[in-house]
């Protein structure tokens, strides 16, 4: 008897601590029931507390990379998270258009957790050009926001104009986050011109490394399994708080989440 299951595609930066880059969406689309496969955009040498080095991908072992997933296992959604040059997002937006590629969501990653530049300042004009109008939606924090909307934000209202303008400019929808000393943990989705927020509340862990990483995995996820968007962000936003409200404990600067923290099973009980 075969089985089947959903699947999802991380085009991302490897990190090699775990906690952010595609070992998170890995992490996050199991815990999602989903099977996960990747595309790997750059090696980075990093930890909880910085980002020493970044080996990029050439453009053409990504383009082989891209062509061996999509030719086999085409995945029900795609997640595109660190792609720090201009020509690999060249041939993402190739690649996924050529082969049709569903359910695109993509977090502009621009800066780390720790505060290291992970974008060439070159590549972010590509990645308004090509990569964003082939979004489902685009889950921006609020400095990613101010650079997509071209605009300070400073409160709720902020949130709402730039969400606005990203979406027209776009023609995508945005789950621009919250955090960021503003407004608490509370997310707002703009899509079809009208907005919707997504209260939460903020838990006191300094632990954050990979968050944005594993919220637009847990949302490629549930899209994968056949949920709105609503719905997709809504379980990804409970999701996030469970993995962050496990309270793991490692590293020496902003350590990762518990992304299996609602795991069991008989292999992991203590002996």
């Amino acid at each position: 008897m075969t089985t089947r299951m959903k699947t999802a595609l991380s085009i991302a930066g490897s990190d090699c601590s775990g906690g952010a880059g595609i070992q998170a969406d890995m992490k996050t689309m199991s815990a999602h029931g989903v099977y996960a496969m990747t595309a790997i955009t750059a090696l980075t040498a990093q930890n909880t507390t910085g980002v020493r080095s970044i080996l990029e991908s050439t453009p053409e072992f990504l383009a082989d990379q891209l062509d061996m997933v999509f030719t086999d296992i085409f995945p029900d959604a795609v997640k595109i998270g660190m792609v720090s040059s201009a020509a690999l997002i060249d041939v993402i937006a190739e690649k996924l258009t050529g082969y049709g590629a569903r359910h695109i969501v993509v977090d502009p990653v621009m800066v780390a957790t720790s505060g290291s530049k992970l974008i060439a300042d070159e590549a972010i004009d590509t990645l308004k050009a090509k990569l964003l109008p082939l979004a489902e939606v685009v889950t921006p924090n609020i400095p990613e926001a101010e650079i997509l909307a071209g605009m300070d934000i400073k409160s709720p209202a902020d949130m709402e104009t730039a969400a606005k303008v990203i979406s027209e400019t776009y023609s995508c929808a945005v789950l621009l986050k919250g955090g960021h000393d503003l407004n608490d943990a509370n997310d707002l989705l703009y899509k079809d011109g009208a907005a919707t927020w997504f209260y939460g509340k903020r838990i006191a862990n300094p632990n954050t490394h990979g968050t944005g990483c594993t919220l637009s995995s847990a949302i490629a996820s549930n899209l994968a399994r056949g949920m709105g968007l609503e719905d997709a962000v809504r379980g990804a936003k409970a999701y996030i708080s469970g993995a962050l409200g496990a309270m793991l404990d490692l590293g020496k600067g902003r350590g990762p989440m518990n992304h299996l923290f609602d795991l069991k099973s008989e292999y992991i009980k203590e002996a």
